[in-house]
């Protein structure tokens, strides 16, 4: 049972047909260079806490949102972090930057995207600890498969062909900007 949920949350987060969590990832990762790895660490693993919290809760039935408003908020956080990247002038140096709370926050909207579903899966099991945390394991895996190709790929652009940071993180966070605003223009007129 461990190694079904560990393969759901690794597909869960590596689904292509559920781009926007890669998506979601590609905008968090993009002020960073490959030297930052520990801090990019650190930030998926926010997201993948707070998504963790509401998934739990959800399938503990103490929280229950519209799945319509989930799908425009999920969209939406992409946007926001995307527009957070290419209005900051300089990272933060704080103990706990807001972009770390954010990240938290962000997931515990992502959390609940998926919890219906994950919540029909464990059926009656009193016991969600263990499928929660395999699940959890898995989606932590996945997304640090991703964060190492979006990594390598600032490597290559950065230091290899030399493009500005500035101009990289202006096309990526745009670009995620761009596909956000389509996903919610789709689920509001949709």
């Amino acid at each position: 049972m461990f190694s079904s949920y560990l393969e759901l949350g690794f597909d869960h987060i590596a689904d292509l047909d559920g781009y926007d969590h890669i998506l979601f990832i590609i905008a968090l990762c993009a002020i960073y260079r490959l030297s930052e790895w520990k801090k990019v660490l650190i930030l998926v693993t926010a997201f993948t806490i707070g998504h963790s919290i509401t998934l739990a809760l959800a399938a503990l039935k103490m929280v229950m949102v519209s799945a319509e408003l989930v799908e425009f908020l999920i969209p939406l956080t992409i946007f926001i972090t995307a527009l957070y990247n290419v209005l900051q002038k300089v990272k933060e140096n704080s103990k706990v930057p807001v972009y770390y709370i954010t990240a938290l926050l962000f997931g515990l909207i992502h959390g609940l995207g998926f919890s219906n579903y994950f919540r029909s899966l464990l059926g009656r099991e009193l016991d969600i600890t263990m499928p929660l945390f395999a699940f959890n394991v898995g989606l932590e895996a996945g997304q640090l498969i991703i964060v190492m190709i979006i990594l390598a790929a600032n490597y290559l652009f950065l230091n290899v062909l030399s493009v500005k940071q500035r101009e990289w993180n202006l096309f990526i966070s745009g670009a995620a900007a761009g596909v956000a605003l389509v996903m919610m223009f789709e689920r509001v007129f949709w």
